[in-house]
């Protein structure tokens, strides 16, 4: 099928963004589009990824202005468990306007939300009062504490994992979300932007209204410890339980436990009883033991950057990080409600957002160029079929239904 520049079909449309959004580059759509018959330049492509992705945008925003009580619910039933889950990554960007190149360039945040119904049941008490193996697994661990200081751009060194090569570990799971009490992903949708704070809370509200979130039975708001997850929690969904990331704690325990000793085995041993206290909810002894150590350790000088593996500063990082959590670290309370406990899919979902915008040569033009390709990634990284459906309503598709003229 030959196509002028000026007319596509509403499949080719489809087509091309669907290739745009899925593939790492334009480059590659437009390889991939001309094996299917549809010669195009990658420029071309990116023209058209954008403008549906512009298109998609401004449908999410007029949604969400109209406010979420204003909003019809489009789903057939209103599900029993329910959970929003929001994480963010970071990607670059250039001044719009500035001619060929990269002008101005700025790491900017993408904010992600993970809307998700599940399937779980609730129990009479804690389906799992000790830790997973996989927590309980030196290599393993340190991998995992590795994998998120590398997502948040930080560097550590080596550690009680690292010197314990000796350590066999057969294939477990990676975390507690794959545990057999923990409940079951059954359809995620997503919301993406580089809206500040307040405008995505609203973003993700509409989105969650209009899958019937309010009206669950069963309700979690699972992030980190940022600021800003807890004030959207507070504004828009503050009927549903609030959960801070369990492998976010883990972690900065297992920093702090790391540091304050000098053998790995200490380390380690420390590690295991902060994680177990954390685990079954008793939070407050490991805040108590973490002041004791900053007694001894002292306290980071003000105004002076430590580096990560300093035992004031971990141990600081720790006690505020759990001081500040500490109300939202229920563990065996969750666990028997069957809700999760970690955010694994939101930080999953951020990856594959990753894959198509975040590169060391991708460059995405402020404002709308970030914004317009995740939005269109959005679209298909939703399990709704949303993209389909835009394309099937939107004026001039032939598989719109026409209301008749009386």
């Amino acid at each position: 099928m030959r196509l002028d520049n000026h007319a596509y079909s509403p499949a080719a449309r489809r087509m091309i963004a669907t290739a745009a959004g899925r593939l790492g580059s334009f480059a590659d759509a437009a390889f991939a589009l001309e094996l299917a018959g549809l010669p195009l330049c990658p420029q071309h492509v990116r023209t058209l990824a954008l403008e549906v992705g512009e298109d998609l945008v401004q449908q999410r925003d007029a949604q969400a202005a109209r406010g979420r009580r204003r909003l019809a619910v489009r789903v057939a039933q209103t599900p029993d468990l329910v959970a929003v889950e929001v994480d963010g990554g970071r990607l670059r960007t250039r001044a719009a306007g500035a001619g060929p190149g990269v002008h101005d360039a700025e790491n900017k945040e993408d904010k992600v939300a993970c809307l998700v119904t599940l399937q779980g049941d609730a129990f009479a008490q804690d389906p799992q009062p000790e830790p997973p193996e996989s927590f309980l697994q030196p290599r393993r661990v340190e991998r995992l504490v590795r994998q998120m200081a590398g997502q948040a751009g930080e560097a550590l060194p080596e550690t009680a994992a690292a010197a314990e090569a000796s350590f066999e570990e057969p294939a477990a799971r990676s975390d507690s979300s794959a545990e057999p009490w923990a409940p079951q992903k059954r359809l995620r949708t997503c919301v993406a932007s580089m809206a500040n704070s307040t405008a995505f809370g609203r973003l993700v509200a509409a989105e969650a209204q209009q899958r019937d979130f309010y009206r669950a039975s069963r309700k979690a708001f699972v992030a980190d410890g940022a600021g800003y997850n807890w004030t959207l929690q507070r504004t828009h969904f503050a009927d549903f339980e609030p959960i801070v990331d369990f492998l976010h704690v883990l972690c900065y325990v297992y920093a702090a436990a790391w540091a304050v000793h000098p053998s790995a085995a200490e380390r380690w041993d420390q590690y295991v009883v902060w994680l177990r206290s954390c685990w079954q909810g008793r939070v407050e002894e490991v805040l108590a033991d973490l002041r004791t150590w900053q007694g001894r350790v002292g306290l980071p000088p003000p105004k002076e950057e430590l580096p990560r593996g300093d035992a004031r500063r971990a141990v600081a990082e720790a006690l505020r990080y759990l001081g500040n959590n500490a109300a939202r670290m229920a563990y065996p309370r969750y666990r028997q409600q069957g809700l999760p406990i970690t955010s694994s899919l939101a930080e999953s979902l951020v990856g594959q957002f990753n894959a198509r915008v975040k590169g060391r040569q991708k460059y995405w033009t402020r404002p709308w160029g970030a914004e317009a390709m995740l939005q269109l990634r959005a679209a298909l990284l939703s399990e709704d079929g949303r993209l389909e459906s835009y394309f099937a309503e939107r004026p001039g598709s032939p598989y719109r239904r026409r209301v008749k003229k009386a």
